[in-house]
């Protein structure tokens, strides 16, 4: 099959492509059981098995992970002696946050401006898409073994995953192994991301009182738990530059790949006219060599609703991401010790582990990047970059140290107006289609130069 005739298959393909995610997006696969029922995970689930099954997969089925979410897996042995690919991607998705911030409802996808709109639709059903338009345009034109998995915790950084592919290596032992949940640079921008920022969330718990009481009353000397939770966060922030600062860990590397234009960023981020970036050195700096801490959510009483009365407790969620080279408990011991030694006029603080993820950096000297990087140049039209991410996939560093001697490749559909984890998460169909192109070409490009 030739280049052209690959691309035509694959642009017939799109109107599939487009049916699938509509059924995937319409699926609230959020891996919380306190926000969305288990059953519309697993009902995702079963759609990824079915579909992936149709494509060609053999024995494609469900798996129940350590954390209890299901991970799909299935397998497509290799012709004699081809390598063997795994392809990754994830079906559970973020919870839609505020519905009134959403133009359009959030699991219903929804074309707009020549985008396709929804909870899911780049992060990470629109790789999963992309993955099965890869696989039909190939039919059986597949010139390697296949192992495919498809996880269902990955948004809750609950661990499920991680813990099943230590325990079952044999199952995904592979050459290559493409992790689908990233994306490229902008829509055009053939991408490879080399690089992952670690993970560290923790739950910080402040009480002074026994229970409310009247602030007119005993508001002043009655400490107030909201007021502290405040003043304490505000320790993790330099005041001037807002750049994150926790004691013991190092916030001054720089980065050394391709840089990210601050006006792009600006726009990509959708920040404000007039509002300045917290922090210093380069916007790649920043994102991709230093940690950042990052106030998720807050406990405390709502404005409206709320009576005069001094607040007893208050907590957030708070998450710090760590560059590659920083150790992901050292890093959660040095946010607890912060947390707990910066408690203000002697309040009660605890401060919980909620979950870690170590950060993570690729070779990239290897066959399967070679050949990554001719599908790249035939599919854009020009050499590939390689980027880090800001996100985090602690999946990574299991796999490295399951098959160190596997290539490890980060990419997929979602660049930066995608606004994953927003309101308004949106996908380019184009690139799902031409990242489609770039996966059929390198599994044949990987063949071709696999030794």
């Amino acid at each position: 099959m030739t280049t052209d005739e690959l691309a035509g298959r694959i642009a017939g393909l799109m109107p599939r492509a487009q049916a699938d995610l509509t059924e995937l997006v319409s699926i609230p696969s959020v891996a919380d059981p306190r926000q969305y029922p288990p059953e519309e995970c697993r009902r995702a689930a079963q759609w990824v098995a079915d579909a992936f099954t149709e494509a060609g997969l053999h024995d494609v089925h469900l798996v129940e992970t350590p954390d209890g979410s299901n991970a799909v897996i299935g397998h497509r042995p290799p012709p004699p002696g081809a390598p063997t690919v795994l392809l990754y991607c994830h079906y559970d998705v973020q919870p839609p946050l505020d519905d009134d911030a959403w133009t359009t409802p959030p699991f219903t996808l929804t074309e707009r401006d020549g985008r396709w709109y929804g909870r899911g639709t780049a992060d990470c059903k629109g790789n999963i898409v992309m993955h099965l338009t890869a696989l039909r345009a190939l039919g059986d034109d597949i010139p390697v073994g296949l192992k495919f998995v498809a996880e269902g915790s990955e948004e809750q950084g609950t661990g499920g995953l991680e813990e099943y592919v230590a325990a079952h290596r044999e199952l995904f032992t592979a050459d290559a192994l493409l992790v689908c949940d990233t994306g490229n640079a902008a829509v055009g921008v053939g991408t490879a991301t080399t690089s992952l920022r670690g993970l560290v969330n923790v739950v910080v718990t402040v009480d002074t009182l026994a229970g409310e009481v009247h602030s007119g009353m005993f508001g002043g000397p009655a400490p107030d738990a909201l007021a502290a939770l405040i003043q304490l966060l505000s320790t993790l922030r330099d005041p001037e530059s807002g750049a994150t600062r926790v004691e013991g860990l190092d916030a001054s590397d720089s980065w050394e790949g391709a840089g990210y234009d601050e006006e792009q960023f600006r726009t990509d981020a959708g920040v404000l006219d007039g509002v300045p970036l917290t922090g210093t050195g380069s916007v790649a700096d920043r994102l991709w060599a230093r940690p950042a801490v990052t106030v998720l959510g807050i406990d405390c009483p709502p404005v409206v609703g709320s009576a005069a009365a001094v607040p007893p407790t208050a907590r957030a969620r708070v998450s710090l991401r760590i560059p590659p080279g920083t150790d992901a408990a050292a890093a959660r011991t040095a946010l607890t010790d912060h947390l707990t030694k910066g408690a203000p006029w002697g309040v009660r603080v605890k401060v919980e582990s909620e979950s870690t993820g170590s950060p993570f950096r690729a070779a990239t000297d290897g066959a399967a990047y070679g050949a990554l990087g001719t599908a790249m140049q035939a599919v854009y039209g020009k050499p590939m970059t390689f980027l880090g991410q800001g996100g985090s996939i602690p999946l990574c560093n299991v796999l490295a140290d399951a098959y160190p001697a596997a290539e490890i490749i980060l990419m997929g559909v979602e660049e930066p107006q995608c606004l994953i984890h927003a309101p308004n998460e949106s996908v380019d169909p184009t690139e799902i289609q031409h990242m489609a192109q770039v996966e059929a070409l390198f599994l044949h490009e990987y063949a071709r130069t696999f030794h």
